[in-house]
């Protein structure tokens, strides 16, 4: 049978990418790191790491090992909590991970009226954009991810997990306060500013429907920031519902944009009942993200 701690170190490598840097993430003293490997190698079988220069790499071995080892102990800490929660609400914990336009509205709300209500509970969450927050959720770290996504672009990858639509949010055209023009198309001819890469890929995709393909100066996944950059008449850009209600400046003009706009998504691991504090949770962040779509 493969050794849990030994697992652990090796997807430890695998996410910090060298010896010294998994040493400092487990607290371990580097050599004990290189003697769990060399201790799993010789339990596999395979040779699951190799010599990279200075450093070392996973073999196709290691990866394939490593991917299924953070199943494997996402699942034995989900374990670990589904246990404690048998003494009910009085004890135990619950981690969510959110992208920061949720973190900025409606999880800081959720969690106040979780804490109110469950004093006991340990409740943490971390700032995570969707494909961090998946990665997260699947290796047992958080049991709650908060996603987005557009409906016409990519998609996250949902496989294995729950997850249901807190909300779908509109898109809206944000302008100098000076510059006229309420469809992406009037903007044509003006700099632009592009957010994360899923949402430039969703800001292309829009400006190519309305046949023109944005000069997109500046990029910055900072919804303040943005703002700012607009305000300074240094071009257009486009921001989901949550980020004007999590900050809007006074100088800019924003205008609701037709079409679907960005929805948003709970996920968890495993199959239903979930445990009593994931299942509060998840009820305290679908009252809180009814009230906090709509910017100021």
């Amino acid at each position: 049978m493969l050794d849990v701690t030994r697992l652990r170190v090796l997807v430890a490598v695998a996410r910090h990418g060298s010896v010294t840097a998994a040493a400092q993430a487990l607290h371990y003293a580097q050599p004990s790191v290189s003697h769990h490997l060399a201790r799993l190698e010789a339990e596999t079988g395979s040779r699951l790491v190799q010599r990279a220069g200075r450093g070392i790499r996973l073999t196709e071995a290691g990866r394939m090992l490593a991917d299924r080892a953070e199943e494997i102990l996402g699942r034995l800490a989900a374990a670990e909590d589904e246990l404690a929660e048998y003494t009910g609400l009085r004890a135990g914990r619950v981690r969510l991970a959110a992208f920061p336009s949720a973190l900025g509205t409606f999880v800081p709300a959720a969690a106040a009226t979780f804490a109110a209500a469950y004093p006991s509970i340990d409740l943490r969450f971390s700032e995570a954009e969707p494909p961090l927050a998946m990665r997260l959720l699947r290796s047992g770290e958080v049991e709650v991810a908060l996603l987005f996504a557009h409906p016409a672009g990519p998609q996250p990858d949902l496989a294995g997990v729950r997850h249901e639509v807190l909300r779908d949010e509109p898109m809206h055209l944000v302008t100098p306060a000076g510059w006229p023009g309420d469809r992406l198309a009037d903007h044509r001819d003006r700099p632009w500013i592009g957010g994360c890469e899923r949402c430039r890929a969703e800001l292309l995709r829009a400006c190519a429907a309305e046949g023109f393909t944005p000069d997109v100066r500046f990029t910055t996944d900072d919804y303040v920031a943005v703002q700012r950059l607009v305000a300074a008449g240094l071009g257009v850009t486009t921001l989901p519902a949550l980020a004007l209600a999590a900050h809007r400046d006074e100088r800019v003009r924003v205008v609701p944009l037709a079409g679907p706009g960005r929805r948003v998504l709970a996920a968890v691991h495993g199959e239903p009942p979930d445990p009593p504090a994931t299942a509060a949770l998840l009820e305290h962040l679908r009252r809180a993200a009814a009230t906090h779509f709509r910017p100021e």
